[in-house]
């Protein structure tokens, strides 16, 4: 789940706490604080995004040779019966 950074609003106008709160995808923002039922709004920032996943880094399930030397074994389905055979 995504974690989503807020702030209080203060009675003044001013900027109170910011806070962090994981939340689903599919949910509304929070208009109050979760703990204190201050008035908040969401802080909307840069992603926080790791290269070290991305597919430049990945390296690659079709590279067979790779995989079994990792100690997998390959199958291959036959497009005609659905069975599986080990390749």
């Amino acid at each position: 789940m995504p974690i989503y950074t807020y702030r209080t609003l203060k009675a003044d106008g001013g900027e109170g706490e910011i806070f962090e709160v994981e939340q689903p995808i599919g949910s509304p923002s929070l208009t109050v604080h979760p703990q204190t039922g201050e008035k908040v709004e969401r802080i909307y920032d840069v992603p926080n995004l790791t290269s070290q996943y991305t597919p430049g880094k990945e390296k690659s399930l079709s590279d067979l040779a790779r995989v079994k030397r990792a100690g997998f074994e390959v199958f291959e389905k036959d497009k005609i019966s659905g069975k599986y055979f080990r390749k």
